[in-house]
């Protein structure tokens, strides 16, 4: 499309010239009709010669300093032009010659940056009117200096002005090019951003139906194994660990509804973080572990993803306690620091050599380093186990 525009450009400046030249050669030839019967066949040669010369090189030469794209080759074309237009004032004597040279000025504004093309002109100018005043003296060189000067100035305007709109219409389009790969580039990361997105909500949700509902149905199980162990000896007994078990399924119950609905509640933001955790200390106690619950600093108020990554890492660590630790006592301590906030779940169960991380302690590991924190696991064969989160917790405000 911009070839074919360069093209369009160039065949209408070759049809401006030929016919502002073509129109000065009728003209002069008018003018000097008496003349051409006194005209010596070497002169006649060499204007003929002349003037096909001036026509081929502003029809072949402006193309092909136009396609060199440099100053160098625009400088000899516009020389040449100046040079053989001189020598045609010289040859046909006729003033009217000069607006032959008009196009030129024109062609220079397009070739040649602004100070060599003012320099052109000057030059174009101080030969065509510097041999008049030498053959005819000062007045008509004068007159006729100052029309063609002021069609110098006319066409370099008018050529200005439509070289700036020609610039201004390739900065268009080379902008609305942009803006299009821009979109494109756009669109491909909005793309990229949405499925994303998905993924890590489908993680979320993962890990709340892992936390939430796995956490649940382990309790329920472990109360309904205590219920039937006491079935036969103390019925009331098993019908109160029963009536727990079906609470805690209730709430699991709910759990899956807000993880199917793809919602944040969770017991902490409706609780405090440490009332949460007292909550687990209790379901705790209710299935047969018998948990403490310490709290070291001064309280204060964290982000919401905060405290979610920190009561689901005590739900996690307590429910692997109860089921592969075989520990008699965990212990839930949460510290109040100066820049973070630390939770640690101590068991004193028979611990591991070989710590396969299952998906559980993967999600927690995921939660606390997307809020830019930190996991340690210290356990050893007998020697129980240690799960610390450490958070970026300043106060929330």
């Amino acid at each position: 499309m911009r070839v074919l525009d360069r093209q369009r450009r160039l065949g209408l400046h070759t049809l401006g010239f030929l016919f502002v030249t073509l129109a000065a050669y009728f003209s002069a030839a008018i003018s000097m009709g008496y003349m051409l019967p006194r005209l010596g066949s070497l002169r006649a040669v060499a204007l003929i010669s002349l003037a096909v010369a001036y026509l081929a090189n502003g029809i072949y030469g402006y193309s092909g300093a136009r396609k060199a794209d440099s100053i160098k080759a625009s400088l000899v074309y516009v020389a040449t032009q100046i040079a053989i237009g001189a020598a045609l004032l010289f040859l046909t004597r006729s003033p009217v010659m000069m607006f032959a040279m008009l196009p030129v000025a024109g062609q220079a504004v397009v070739l040649l940056p602004r100070r060599l093309m003012f320099a052109s002109c000057a030059a174009m100018l101080a030969f065509l009117v510097i041999p008049m005043t030498i053959r005819t003296g000062w007045r008509p060189a004068v007159v006729f200096g100052v029309f063609f000067l002021a069609g110098i100035v006319f066409v370099v305007v008018i050529t200005e002005l439509a070289v700036k709109e020609q610039r201004a219409n390739r900065e268009v389009e080379r902008l609305v090019a942009e803006l299009k790969d821009a979109n494109e580039k756009l669109r491909e990361y909005a793309d990229q951003v949405e499925e994303l997105a998905t993924v890590n909500e489908r993680n979320r949700l993962a890990r709340e139906i892992h936390d939430s509902v796995g956490h649940y149905l382990t309790v329920v199980i472990v109360q309904i194994e205590a219920a039937m162990a006491v079935l036969e000896t103390d019925r009331e007994q098993s019908l109160d660990v029963l009536r727990k078990a079906q609470g805690l399924a209730q709430r699991g119950m709910a759990e899956v509804r807000r993880s199917v609905a793809a919602l944040r509640a969770s017991q902490t933001e409706t609780h405090s973080l440490i009332h949460s955790l007292n909550t687990l200390i209790e379901e705790s106690h209710a299935s047969g572990l018998a948990a403490k619950f310490q709290l070291d600093g001064i309280p204060r108020n964290l982000s919401p993803s905060a405290e979610q990554a920190l009561y689901r890492a005590a739900q996690e660590a307590l429910t692997n306690v109860r089921k592969h630790s075989l520990a008699r006592v965990a212990t839930v301590t949460l510290s109040y620091l100066a820049e973070n906030v630390s939770l640690k779940i101590r068991d004193d169960g028979v611990g591991v050599t070989e710590l396969t991380k299952g998906f559980g302690l993967v999600g927690i590991q995921e939660r606390v380093e997307n809020l830019g924190g930190v996991v340690r696991i210290v356990t050893a064969a007998n020697q129980g186990f240690m799960l610390e989160v450490l958070l970026p917790g300043r106060e929330e405000i």
